[in-house]
C-alpha cells in the first residue's frame, strides 16, 4: 500500500512539473511572436530575425538584445537584491 501512495505522489508531482514547463514555453513563444510583430518581421524563423538584426542600427540592436536578456535570463540560484524586490512590489 505504501508503494502505491508514493507512486501516486510522484505522478502528481510529474504532472505539475510538466504543466509548469508547458506554461513557460507558451509564455516564451508569445514573447518571440510579439517581437516579430513589433519589428515587422514577416518570415517567422531565426533567419528572418537574423536578417532584421543585420538591418538594425546599433541603438535598436541594443534594445532588442536587452529584451532577450530580460526574458531569457536564468533565475536559478540567484538571490534577489532589495532593489529588485522593491521594484517588483
Amino acid at each position: 500500500m505504501k508503494n502505491s501512495v508514493v507512486k501516486g505522489a510522484f505522478g502528481a508531482l510529474a504532472v505539475a512539473g510538466i504543466a509548469m514547463i508547458a506554461k513557460k514555453a507558451i509564455q516564451r513563444k508569445r514573447f518571440v511572436k510579439g517581437l516579430f510583430e513589433e519589428y515587422g518581421i514577416r518570415e517567422k524563423s531565426p533567419f528572418g530575425l537574423a536578417d532584421k538584426i543585420r538591418e538594425m542600427n546599433d541603438e535598436d540592436y541594443q534594445a532588442l538584445k536587452g529584451k532577450f536578456k530580460k526574458e531569457f535570463a536564468s533565475r536559478c540560484g540567484h538571490k534577489r537584491s532589495e532593489k529588485e524586490s522593491v521594484a517588483e512590489a
